[in-house]
């Protein structure tokens, strides 16, 4: 039985953390991007981490940093896997020597097969509504662009809820779905009821697939 994948971003608070793993959650995702008003500072970020399950992964964000922040953040935050929502290139995301994912903000024109190409080494390539700055800011995007021979894995983000999750996951079958702002109560501050039913709508979804 195939199954997506689930991450929570954007977590700042150790009970939305702890209300994502209970929900069945695979990662969590940490914003190290100062403008976001989800950003967490790297004490606070280490105390979260200590607070993982076991097969729980911890994914730090990141925007066009200078790669000594990233170094920095990397040694004092056990982070799984990077993932990067800037204007950066292959070379500088495997500098770091870490499992690596790659979002691209998707608009009519923007060739994804040829971005995914150009980041053969990411784990997968995360898909975010094209907005003014960087993330996605809860918008959703024609998922129609999306072709089908993508050469990596999709992360499916950009205006994810409870509401609508289900069909993006029956109807393009993304290896991974990413919400933040569709299970918040207020930006930074998670949502359990939401999260809790993002988590069932997904699995839904998948029981549908599988049947």
């Amino acid at each position: 039985m195939s199954r997506t994948r689930i991450k929570i971003c954007g977590i700042t608070r150790r009970e939305d953390l702890l209300a994502a793993v209970a929900a069945g959650a695979d990662a969590f995702g940490l914003v190290f991007y100062p403008p976001s008003p989800r950003f967490v500072t790297l004490a606070a970020a280490a105390r979260l981490s200590r607070e993982v399950s076991p097969f729980v992964s911890c994914v730090g964000l990141f925007v066009n940093a200078d790669p000594a922040v990233v170094r920095e953040t990397l040694a004092a935050v056990p982070l799984d896997l990077l993932q990067f929502h800037g204007d950066e290139d292959a070379v500088y995301c495997e500098q770091f020597g870490k499992p690596y994912i790659k979002a691209a903000r998707v608009r009519p024109g923007l060739d994804l097969v040829e971005f995914a190409r150009a980041f053969t080494s990411a784990r997968g390539i995360l898909l975010d509504a094209y907005v003014e700055g960087y993330g996605g800011a809860g918008q959703t995007f024609d998922w129609s662009l999306i072709p089908r021979n993508l050469p990596l894995p999709v992360v499916l983000s950009g205006g994810l809820t409870p509401a609508n999750v289900r069909d993006a996951v029956t109807g393009l079958r993304p290896a991974a779905v990413d919400v933040s702002s569709g299970v918040e109560a207020a930006k930074g501050i998670k949502d359990a009821g939401k999260i809790a039913a993002f988590v069932a709508a997904v699995n839904e979804a998948d029981i549908q697939l599988n049947a």
